[in-house]
């Protein structure tokens, strides 16, 4: 009916995991998520803009935990993340390299969504050696200044204003699925605005085209079909750039890892997995 509000409902969150805090020696201090077996081959999965790692990942674990050592973190200005003084996604790749070394892992995967794609890109190009697969998702290798100012000014901040707003939720949700949308809610509201804003302008900034030829190491791109952050063509561009690329697309938009994570889900299990086995 026009003018209803539309109830968006997430994924159940029982059984989320609790991040622990991990100092990083001259760096700061951020919440880590480590599960699966130790001996698996270890994954990083990069959190999106705006978001905290759990909140990007949490449908996804259970699945990826079954065969791999997976590492979760709020990056820089995120959520509990490292609070510093600037942020630049240089910054935020050599945090990934700092985690690993603190948590004593040598060679990882890297998975990145939105902002987590454009950070896995710039981690791959730094450590050739360590980094042997990545699978980036619903992200690009350049920005137009015209998508810079449109999300800063129109998208993020409706959607911002909708989201912060403290609505009372219907009184037929059962208890389980309120418990779930107050959880998203927190994790969404624990990055501040202003960290947003300074985030999407140096996403903006960010072009990755110049160098992704020379990634030699087996990757997969993850394309949401529907998305109105970043468009299916741009997405779809980055597989072409990086040689070999497998590409899986989902009848989603930007938000599919939560809303859409029954789509989602095995669209990136299926790209992880075809990481195994292929040769840079």
């Amino acid at each position: 009916m026009a003018g209803r509000r539309r109830l968006i409902t997430v994924p159940p969150t029982a059984g989320v995991p609790d991040p622990v805090p991990l100092d990083l020696p001259g760096r700061g201090r951020t919440v880590v998520t480590d599960v699966g077996p130790r001996d698996a081959p270890a994954l990083f999965l990069l959190h999106s803009v705006a978001c905290t790692g759990l909140l990007t990942w949490y449908p996804a674990l259970p699945r990826l935990a079954r065969d791999h050592r997976v590492v979760v973190f709020d990056q820089r200005w995120h959520g509990r993340g490292i609070r510093s003084p600037q942020f630049r996604l240089a910054d935020c790749a050599a945090d990934v390299t700092a985690v690993a070394d603190a948590l004593g892992i040598g060679r990882f995967a890297v998975a990145g969504y939105s902002m987590g794609g454009l950070v896995g890109q710039l981690v791959a190009r730094a450590e050739p050696e360590r980094v042997t697969g990545l699978v980036l998702c619903s992200t690009a290798g350049h920005f137009g200044r015209g998508l810079r100012q449109r999300v800063a000014l129109d998208v993020f901040g409706r959607t911002l204003r909708r989201l912060r707003e403290r609505v009372p939720p219907p009184a037929a949700l059962p208890r389980e699925r309120l418990a779930d949308r107050r959880w998203g809610l927190r994790e969404f509201r624990s990055t501040t605005p202003w960290a947003i804003a300074v985030a999407v302008d140096e996403i903006g900034r960010f072009d990755s085209r110049p160098w992704l030829h020379t990634l030699r190491l087996p990757a997969a791109v993850v394309v949401t079909a529907r998305d109105r952050f970043i468009a299916p063509a741009h997405q779809r561009s980055l597989a072409r750039h990086i040689p070999g690329a497998a590409t899986y697309e989902v009848a989603a938009g930007h938000a599919a890892c939560v809303l859409a994570a029954d789509r989602w889900v095995p669209a990136l299990l299926a790209a992880v997995g075809s990481l195994r086995g292929r040769k840079p």
